[in-house]
């Protein structure tokens, strides 16, 4: 499909050329016209048609893998996102979803009217000591849907504030956890490394409105 869009630029392109000529505006709706194929190309491969749905937020939502509860943090968990899908950028923009364009998504077992997702937004790319790239960061977010398949409510389950959230050996780091029990109870957790102990942790609730709701917040203390 990239070759035939290809062609057809070209063929813009060259009609602007043999015949009279294309004004600005002209060009610019030729070439509008060719970027909504693209995404409805990218779409379509997630299943998602805008012409037949009245609803592609839930095209979307239907169309990611299931995340069984409970689950909980791990290093690979975060740093790979196994079964994550791309958040096309339409739905990214619908979602109020941050990032760079490499979004990711996936969604959690329906049970008592929740309707829940992962979102994983990139936040630029890890570079070792020496300038070079690497894997892509993400921040995790969870997302409360309603019955329009709209967003209700959010909250972050796991941030990237610097390059040492990377360095997954140093002992000195506090380190972010989270959990999701299968009541949809959410635990946020700031762990210490050296003292192999949670400093802080707050704890969540999907109430009626599905709005995350705080029962907890403790500070502990040394």
């Amino acid at each position: 499909m990239k070759g035939i869009l290809g062609a057809v630029v070209v063929m813009v392109l060259l009609s602007a050329c043999g015949g009279r000529s294309m004004s600005a505006e002209e060009m610019q709706r030729k070439l509008d016209s060719i970027q909504k194929i693209e995404v409805a190309e990218r779409l379509a491969a997630q299943g998602i048609n805008l012409e037949e749905s009245d609803n592609p937020l839930k095209q979307f939502y239907d169309s990611l893998a299931l995340l069984p509860l409970p689950i909980t943090y791990t290093d690979e968990f975060v740093r790979y996102l196994p079964n994550f899908l791309p958040v096309p950028q339409d739905i990214a923009k619908a979602l109020d979803l941050e990032g760079n364009g490499k979004q990711k998504a996936i969604q959690l077992t329906e049970s008592l009217g929740a309707r829940l997702m992962i979102l994983a937004a990139d936040e630029g790319v890890e570079e070792d000591e020496e300038g070079n790239e690497g894997e892509v960061r993400y921040s995790l977010w969870l997302y409360s849907l309603g019955e329009d398949y709209l967003p209700v409510d959010k909250i972050c389950l796991y941030a990237i504030d610097d390059e040492s959230d990377f360095d997954l050996y140093d002992e000195d780091d506090i380190m972010q956890y989270f959990t999701i029990t299968s009541d949809y109870e959410i635990h946020l957790m700031d762990y210490s490394k050296e003292k192999h102990k949670t400093r802080t942790e707050e704890v969540y609730t999907l109430d009626a409105s599905r709005n995350f709701l705080l029962q907890k917040s403790e500070e502990i203390d040394d």
